[in-house]
């Protein structure tokens, strides 16, 4: 994914708008990490809806918050395969009221296709790395959590209205995953 000058100051206006904070830069420190599903089923088509700068049209419900498009740091094939499609410090519009603080791993399907083994052997060694990496790490959570951080410090949203219901990846998912991760909090 391209990350120009235009993706960053995209970036610095959607942190203005939605936290009210004026950034030099679009860094992050990493202390949550959140799992998705990208809701296509395929590879290619998934990163082609990530890579505009800007939102689509059909995410027209999410444009009230700016026209940033949505990105994520890695994907996932359904093959186990990892992509890292942006800088892991660099901010993702992925999750709201989260995104200052957190890392974004969509995983391919979750429309018709459901995630596989492979996939979560693949999260559980991607977020085992980023875990060791950034030792400022002290969550992992599905993008279905996102609303019980509401009342907490790291959630940074300004606009009560601007909410989402997500349900993914998937409970079931979320339970394999953390089994690996019991220091890792959920909330």
């Amino acid at each position: 994914m391209m990350f120009s000058e235009n993706r960053v100051e995209l970036t610095k206006q959607y942190i203005k708008k939605s936290y009210d904070l004026e950034v030099e830069n679009i860094e992050i420190i990493p202390k949550i990490i959140v799992i998705h599903h990208t809701g296509i089923d395929d590879l290619k088509d998934s990163f082609d809806k990530l890579n505009p700068e800007t939102l689509s049209i059909d995410r027209s419900y999410i444009l009230k918050a700016g026209n940033l498009n949505v990105s994520a740091h890695f994907l996932v094939d359904f093959d186990g395969t990892i992509y890292s499609i942006m800088p892991e410090t660099f901010m993702a519009r992925h999750v709201i009221g989260l995104n200052l603080s957190s890392i974004g791993i969509e995983n391919i399907g979750g429309n018709k296709k459901s995630l596989t083994n492979e996939q979560l052997q693949a999260n559980i060694k991607l977020v085992e790395y980023l875990k060791n990496k950034y030792k400022t790490i002290e969550y992992l959570i599905g993008h279905y959590e996102y609303k019980n951080f509401e009342t907490h410090h790291l959630f940074l949203e300004k606009d009560s209205s601007y909410r989402t219901v997500k349900q993914d990846p998937s409970e079931e998912f979320m339970e394999n995953l953390r089994k690996s991760f019991p220091n890792l909090k959920s909330f």
